[in-house]
């Protein structure tokens, strides 16, 4: 099956158009717009962030990338074999991703990082087609509750019977695992509610 991305002008959601067309105007040499996923469909194993980070994904156009829940993740795939080279905030910094590919539950940056729940079902085919399309796929990493929801809702499964918690597992059947993590967020490690040793822990689980 083929995946096609959102185009750089995705109309789905109109508060997301609205603040995507006003970052343009502030910040216009920057990425601003819907920021498509990083590395292979051939992947066993897919990660899935929130939404893009204003200062992060957003301005760079790769997920994860200038934002400090990037240098917590890479640094992570980078001690578990799943990324080679040198994660330097740039999608131009020669960064490969080894048997993963990371993607997010909504494309575009919402205002104050918190998509609503329609942002989230209008992104949701783009999720269900992407996980369609990764023919070898065993493993999804979800990266906080809103993840772990885009999901289930895109495969189908009810939220209900998966209860988020962290570095648990759930056998989604068919040869699938979710694996839950808390988001790799600033305010997550400030606040000690997740430690690097925390999220290493769940990819040492692979």
């Amino acid at each position: 099956m083929s995946f096609v991305p959102p185009d750089r002008d995705c109309s789905l959601c109109p508060r997301l158009v609205r603040f995507r067309m006003e970052n343009r105007a502030k910040f216009p040499d920057k990425f601003n717009a819907p920021v498509p996923a990083f590395g292979p469909l051939s992947a066993e194993i897919l990660i899935v962030g929130l939404a893009p980070g204003l200062k992060g994904a957003n301005f760079t156009g790769r997920p994860f990338t200038g934002d400090y829940a990037g240098d917590l993740l890479y640094a992570t795939l980078l001690k578990f074999g799943l990324a080679e080279g040198e994660y330097a905030q740039s999608k131009d910094d020669g960064l490969t991703l080894v048997n993963c590919r990371i993607t997010n539950a909504v494309r575009c940056v919402p205002p104050e990082n918190k998509p609503i729940g329609m942002e989230e079902a209008q992104c949701r085919d783009f999720l269900a087609q992407e996980m369609a399309a990764m023919s070898r796929l065993k493993t999804i990493i979800a990266l906080g509750l809103v993840s772990h929801r885009g999901v289930l809702r895109a495969l189908g499964l009810k939220v209900a019977a998966f209860k988020f918690s962290h570095n648990v597992r759930h056998d989604l059947g068919n040869g699938l695992t979710l694996l839950d993590s808390y988001h790799c967020s600033r305010y997550n490690t400030q606040t000690n509610r997740l430690t690097p040793a925390m999220f290493e822990d769940v990819f040492r689980g692979l």
